[in-house]
């Protein structure tokens, strides 16, 4: 094959352009009109034509997408851009909803205890271990806050007691730390024992109400609350609820069981009590 056009080739050109120029002579003679020759030439280049333009369409398609890249990637940044304002607007929403709703509570709380001096603080850090529970919070000695004094939420509800101050920050003993100890009392009883903190009861996340007096009738669901004896503590605090009451391995004591109300593991904001009033 290669040898026959390699030998016939100046031969087969000169037959195309013979035949074409015969395509366009008849072509003029009849006036426009095909002819059986056009006719066949027609139906033999027609699907090379449709491929040419097919080639030729997806070619401009692609011009036009590499042109309009550059002006799509600009598109979607600034969308990116849009989508993280919003992003940010709504969490700040949900940020003052939330500050909004806690000073309502404070306030009220304010208002049934008109003898607590509040310090609010947040919190930077926690340590949650085998050995102990314990809040960093924000403030310290710069801000009035001491040692021994107790940490709520807005709703009056027992965080802990801050162990050890700096002058811009404080550690807090929460609720279910080992080195808890004060006066509780049960709200449908009116009986009293002593809150503790306890090593195996720390990791469940709950406390101790130790020392119940004999025949005292606590039923699951009971409320705990401090009782402030012994002037250290206020009273009145929400501490939690009663789960169950057992008796010491010795047989001499009962205990209670308490879940506290707090969630240690949520909190953001905390109010520390500076100073209140010792109810005789």
């Amino acid at each position: 094959m290669k040898n026959f056009l390699r030998q016939n080739g100046i031969w087969l050109l000169a037959i195309a352009l013979l035949l074409s120029l015969v395509i366009t002579l008849s072509s003029v003679l009849l006036g426009g009109s095909a002819n059986p020759l056009s006719n066949v030439v027609q139906a033999v280049t027609s699907p090379i034509r449709g491929g040419i333009s097919a080639v030729l369409d997806w070619a401009g398609g692609v011009s036009d997408y590499v042109f309009r890249y550059g002006e799509m990637q600009q598109e979607l940044e600034d969308l990116r851009v849009q989508v993280s304002q919003l992003e940010e607007q709504i969490r700040q929403g949900e940020e003052d909803s939330r500050e909004n709703e806690q000073l309502r509570e404070l306030l009220k709380l304010q208002q049934q205890r008109q003898d607590f001096v509040f310090e609010n603080a947040r919190v930077t850090a926690r340590s949650n271990s085998n050995w102990e529970s314990t809040l960093t919070l924000s403030k310290g000695s710069a801000a009035g806050v001491a040692a021994g004094n107790c940490v709520i939420t807005e709703t009056g509800v027992l965080v802990g007691v801050v162990s050890e101050v700096g002058t811009n920050w404080c550690t807090v003993s929460t609720v279910i730390n080992t080195d808890i100890e004060m006066g509780g009392i049960v709200t449908r009883t009116y009986s009293a024992g002593v809150l503790e903190g306890d090593f195996s009861l720390m990791s469940q996340g709950k406390l101790k109400l130790n020392y119940l007096p004999e025949g005292a009738q606590l039923v699951s669901g009971d409320e705990v609350l401090t009782s402030g004896k012994g002037d250290v503590y206020p009273s009145g605090l929400v501490v939690g609820r009663v789960e169950g009451v057992f008796t010491d391995p010795s047989g001499m004591t009962r205990y209670a069981v308490i879940t506290p109300d707090v969630d240690l593991s949520s909190l953001i904001e905390v109010f520390v009590i500076k100073d209140f009033d010792i109810v005789e």
